[in-house]
């Protein structure tokens, strides 16, 4: 089993753009207010894309023979230590020391894809929620389903919802999963378009697990912006997402039965939209508490860096040389009754 080395250079070349100077001297001042020193050697590996890594989540519906002995021979290893809090026997996933690329694979109707290439940050929301078969199960901001295949590879849900709002982005999630997920298995899956603010109130009380990966400011994204206008209203709407988060875990608790676990992500280092969002939710929901995830930030740290003024229930993953990860929030919270 090999891959053309050819491949690995093309899929490279595809990254280089040009930094939006704008989002970079905004982010530059937050930032460097937010995060103090660490900043720095943050902002050198997200303004260097050649430096950043790609994860590879197996699929367990479509096993290809040879493909793990192939990794080891290249030197991938599975990204996270069998001795996790919660690590499912085929959930499987590799990465590569040093960082090295690797060829997607192509969307074909009909045929299900091997692996999935991904940031491997964005699986620790995944773990941290703690999916077991028979959970329901909503994410409530599929899009564009990395982490509705990652909850589908840990567990089989009793009932999954996998919800997006916005039209493009749906179709998007439909087309991962048609690429993940097996016909009878497939049509399990509920996929909808509502308006995840008002979920809570339309499903109360329906799910065991509940995983909010809020629309955010996409730190890696945003600083490669090839349009300026767009550069500088994303900026300008940028303090209006804080809002929008938290009108979206208000939703998800509803939605989700006493005792249930929900866990909120982001891909941005903000603090206005991860911790504040959180800190005001624990402040004006009486019915939630926080669940400390600091074993399984203990257990991952030797891939992961970690920004260090964060709370139990709380971790913050800090892109690093060498560990090109994040960023990305996570945080985990228990609904303990109806009110």
């Amino acid at each position: 089993f090999s891959f053309s080395l050819n491949l690995e250079k093309k899929t490279k070349g595809k990254r280089e753009k040009q930094i939006c100077q704008v989002v970079l001297d905004h982010f530059e001042k937050q930032y460097t207010a937010e995060l103090g020193d660490a900043w720095s050697g943050v902002r050198d590996v997200l303004t260097s894309p050649w430096c950043w890594q790609h994860a590879l989540l197996l699929n367990r519906f479509s096993p290809c023979p040879g493909l793990e002995s192939s990794l080891a021979v290249r030197g991938f290893h599975p990204a996270f230590p069998a001795d996790l809090p919660y690590l499912p026997a085929a959930f499987r996933c590799y990465i590569q020391s040093p960082a090295g690329r690797f060829p997607a694979q192509k969307h074909q109707p009909g045929r299900l894809k091997e692996y999935f290439l991904l940031n491997a940050a964005s699986l620790l929301p995944v773990l941290a929620l703690e999916v077991k078969d028979g959970d329901d199960v909503l994410d409530l901001c599929a899009a564009p389903g990395g982490k509705s295949v990652a909850i589908l590879q840990c567990a089989w849900p009793g009932h999954f919802h996998c919800n997006e709002y916005d039209d493009m982005r749906s179709r998007w999630l439909e087309q991962t999963i048609e690429s993940f997920i097996p016909d009878p298995l497939i049509n399990l899956v509920m996929v909808s378009k509502l308006d995840g603010r008002q979920i809570g109130d339309l499903k109360p009380e329906l799910y065991d697990k509940v995983l909010v990966d809020a629309p955010c400011s996409n730190d890696r994204s945003w600083l490669f912006s090839g349009d300026l206008q767009q550069a500088v209203l994303r900026l300008m709407q940028r303090k209006e997402l804080s809002s929008l988060q938290f009108q979206l875990l208000r939703s998800a608790i509803k939605a989700l039965r006493p005792g249930g676990l929900l866990v909120y992500s982001t891909c941005t280092l903000s603090k206005a939209e991860n911790s504040d969002v959180i800190n005001l939710i624990l402040d004006s929901c009486s019915n939630v508490m926080p669940v400390d995830i600091s074993e399984m930030a203990k257990g991952v740290s030797q891939e992961f860096a970690f920004f260090s003024g964060t709370q139990g229930h709380e971790l913050l993953v800090l892109p690093e040389k060498g560990r090109a990860w994040g960023p990305m929030y996570v945080a985990k919270l228990k609904k303990i009754s109806s009110t």
